[in-house]
């Protein structure tokens, strides 16, 4: 993912709910809100489709975070896009994934990451958060832009699309059911979960 010196900035004016939250917390450019959100602390929300929520539980996970920068971008027309991608959980991403590798027979498990786009660069604004993982995620085995606030269960049917089409037909996968995958990231959430704490 690229430095943060390389994003964007813009006066924020008050556009929209989120715009008008930033200015009410007295953070006047986009800048300043990215910074913010990357420096509140990670942790997954009660409520992933509450827009407010993470202002309300003063944290965030990465589809929270970048939902809330994504779409103050949208409400300054600022040209930053957030996109979900569907990376290779491995022991080298996240300590303890090898026992789950091992269980299922699997090489990798797929998972769910948000990070955000802009011109030719990509931001990850969970990087360096006590997030569950021991490095960022850089390769992804598909990804797409998204609306700022997508769904939970809309973003489930873009993994679920991308699991039919891309993985399970890969020869990685040769001869391991959807089933045991399915199963493999239910486990991996977990894992993630309690390597934050």
């Amino acid at each position: 993912m690229d430095p943060y010196d390389k994003l964007p900035d813009a006066e924020i004016i008050p556009s929209g709910d989120i715009s008008r939250k930033f200015l009410e917390l007295g953070i006047k450019t986009f800048l300043k809100a990215c910074l913010y959100i990357h420096n509140l602390e990670y942790g997954y929300n009660s409520d992933k489709d509450d827009k407010m929520i993470l202002f309300k539980e003063n944290r965030g996970s990465c589809t929270t975070k970048h939902g809330v920068i994504a779409q103050l971008a949208k409400e300054l027309n600022i040209p930053l896009y957030k996109k979900v991608g569907i990376y290779k959980l491995t022991e080298d991403i996240a300590s303890g994934t090898g026992k789950i590798l091992g269980k299922y027979n699997i090489p990798y498990v797929p998972m769910i990451h948000c990070f955000l786009v802009y011109e030719k660069h990509r931001f990850d604004l969970t990087e360096g958060n006590n997030n569950g993982k021991n490095t960022s995620i850089e390769e992804f085995i598909h990804d797409e832009k998204v609306i700022p606030f997508i769904l939970i269960k809309d973003e489930y049917l873009l993994f679920k699309r991308v699991l039919e089409e891309k993985i399970m037909t890969s020869t990685e996968m040769d001869g391991i059911d959807k089933r045991t995958l399915l199963k493999a990231r239910e486990e991996a959430i977990k894992l993630l979960k309690e390597n934050i704490d």
